[in-house]
């Protein structure tokens, strides 16, 4: 009978012993947080700039993120907006890394509050 009550004492000693153990074990946890690039993009590539086109713009080139590895896109014609301007994408540091911030057409001209009509939902997004 003693034997018993040693068992479950022994039990409970070891038990209660590996407590610390386990409390003070790290947990690593690795965040992939979307859109965040941790490697700084290559300097940009010369691409020659064609001579304009009527109701053309011109979108150079640009590094895009593709499988883990920067990958270069070569320029392009973009059909122009009325009363607006394109204003290149680009790579923005934030929070250790590097964040595509997508090229965009920003308004000029007539109507709307500043002077310009916004799109419909790029107010929301801090476009206009």
């Amino acid at each position: 009978m003693m034997n018993k009550y040693f068992n479950r004492a022994s039990i409970a000693c070891v038990a209660l012993a590996a407590v610390p153990l386990f409390a003070a074990a790290q947990v690593s946890v690795n965040i992939n947080v979307p859109g965040l690039v941790t490697v700084a993009p290559p300097p940009p590539r010369y691409e020659p700039v064609p001579h304009p086109r009527g109701g053309q713009v011109w979108v150079g080139g640009f590094w895009a993120w593709q499988h883990n590895n920067y990958v270069w896109r070569p320029g392009y014609w973009q059909a122009a907006r009325p009363d607006y301007d394109y204003v290149p994408g680009r790579w923005v540091p934030v929070h250790g890394g590097y964040r595509w911030d997508e090229g965009q057409w920003k308004g000029h001209g007539k109507g709307g509050p500043h002077g310009y009509h916004c799109p419909p939902g790029h107010a929301k997004k801090g476009q206009c």
